[in-house]
C-alpha cells in the first residue's frame, strides 16, 4: 500500500484557516483532517496554558507533548493506511509561534525548537502558508472576540516574519497564498494546490 501524504495549513491568527479547513473537510470527504492543538486532554492542557500566563518553555513543552500524541495516535496510522491528511496548524505553528515566545531565551529560537523535534516528527509532503497584513488579522480576531495573548500585533508580525523565514528555507515544500482576499477566493486556491499537489 502507498504510503499516504501529510499537507498543513499554516498562518498566523485572523488568516482563515480553520473556516477554510472546514470548508474543505466537507468538500473532500475522503481526506482525514486534524488540527493542532488537538482536542486530548494534552491539547486541552495546551490550551490553558494559552489562556493563562505560562511559563513559555512550560508552554513549548506541552505543545510538543502533544504533536507527539497527534503523530502516534492520528498521523502515523492514516498515513500508513495510505490516506490524505490535512492539519490545521503543525509543527510550522511552533517554531514560527514559539520562535517568538522564547526569543529573549535563545539566539535564534526558532532553529532550537527545530531541534526539538528533529529524528521524530513527521515533516509536511505540502504546508500551504496563507499570509496577511497583521493589522487585518488583528481585527478579523478582535471581530471573533477570542482575541488570545497570541494575537497581539506586534507579536503576530514576529510570528508571520518567522513563517516567511521556514518557507524561504524549504521553497518546495511550501505554498505561499495571500488570505488577505475574499474567504471564498482564497478558499478556491488552497484547494486548486492541493488537488495539484495530489496530482503529481
Amino acid at each position: 500500500m502507498p504510503k499516504g501524504k501529510l499537507i498543513t495549513l499554516e498562518g498566523i491568527d485572523g488568516t482563515g484557516k480553520s473556516s477554510i479547513a472546514n470548508i474543505l473537510k466537507n468538500r473532500l470527504p475522503e481526506v482525514v483532517f486534524t488540527r493542532e492543538p488537538t482536542q486530548s486532554w494534552i491539547g486541552k492542557a495546551v490550551m490553558k496554558s494559552i489562556e493563562s500566563e505560562a511559563d513559555p518553555l512550560a508552554e513549548l513543552f506541552l505543545f510538543v507533548a502533544d504533536h507527539a500524541e497527534h503523530i502516534a495516535k492520528v498521523i502515523r496510522p492514516a498515513l500508513d493506511n495510505g490516506k490524505i491528511v490535512i492539519s490545521d496548524r503543525y509543527s510550522d505553528s511552533r517554531y514560527a509561534y514559539q520562535g517568538v515566545t522564547l526569543s529573549d531565551n535563545f539566539e535564534d529560537a526558532v532553529a532550537w525548537v527545530q531541534g526539538i523535534h528533529g529524528g521524530w516528527t513527521i515533516v509536511p509532503d505540502l504546508t500551504i502558508l496563507l499570509t496577511i497584513d497583521p493589522e487585518i488579522a488583528v481585527l478579523r480576531c478582535g471581530v471573533r472576540g477570542d482575541k488570545t495573548k497570541f494575537e497581539k500585533l506586534e507579536f503576530l508580525k514576529k510570528v508571520q516574519d518567522n513563517f516567511l523565514r521556514l518557507a524561504g528555507e524549504e521553497p518546495d515544500r511550501f505554498v505561499i497564498i495571500d488570505a488577505g482576499e475574499e474567504l471564498e477566493k482564497v478558499r478556491c486556491e488552497v484547494e486548486m494546490r492541493i488537488k495539484e499537489f495530489l496530482k503529481r
